[in-house]
């Protein structure tokens, strides 16, 4: 019977440990991967290899990247009046795309609890140096008042991409 119950375990042991090993082989290495692996992200992709970022955000980490999409970039651009080009030739691109990334690794339910305990929103300090409000509207987290994360908790190595639907702008001095 011992032998029985230390060969399930060891079994068990050995499933659950080539799963667990699976799973973080297949994680992307980095938050940058994780865009790059995305036509949904070629903006942003582009964007951050332009503002010299690609290299600092597959460093160690972790980080927390709020990653707007292809669509959010074109809402934003057409709101702002500029073009692509007229964006990514900006002095403002590196501080825009950092105010979209915070140090450490918080994934989704983390945000929930942070926002429960700040009463219902959260300042959370970005790579920027400004802070971004997080908070729930109408069952959503919503960004700045304007970025509503839609999807949650894509794992990298070195941090956690949520994507929102909106580029979100750090404010002006």
């Amino acid at each position: 019977m011992k032998r029985t119950v230390l060969a399930l375990a060891l079994s068990l042991g050995l499933v659950f440990g080539v799963a667990f090993a699976d799973y973080h082989a297949s994680m992307p290495a980095t938050v940058v991967d994780i865009a790059t692996s995305s036509e949904d992200f070629s903006i942003l992709v582009q964007a951050v290899v332009t503002a010299d970022l690609a290299g600092a955000l597959s460093g160690e980490g972790p980080f927390t990247v709020f990653a707007p999409t292809n669509d959010a970039f074109v809402a934003a651009l057409e709101a702002l009046g500029i073009t692509a080009e007229e964006l990514l030739a900006s002095p403002d691109l590196g501080a825009i795309l950092t105010y979209h990334v915070v140090a450490g690794k918080l994934m989704a339910a983390d945000v929930l609890a942070a926002i429960e305990a700040g009463g219902g929103s959260v300042m959370v300090e970005t790579l920027n140096g400004a802070s971004i409000t997080v908070e729930v509207v109408d069952g959503n987290v919503v960004i700045d008042g304007t970025a509503t994360v839609t999807v949650v908790d894509l794992e990298a190595g070195n941090g956690v991409v949520h994507v929102i639907d909106a580029v979100i702008l750090p404010p002006s001095n």
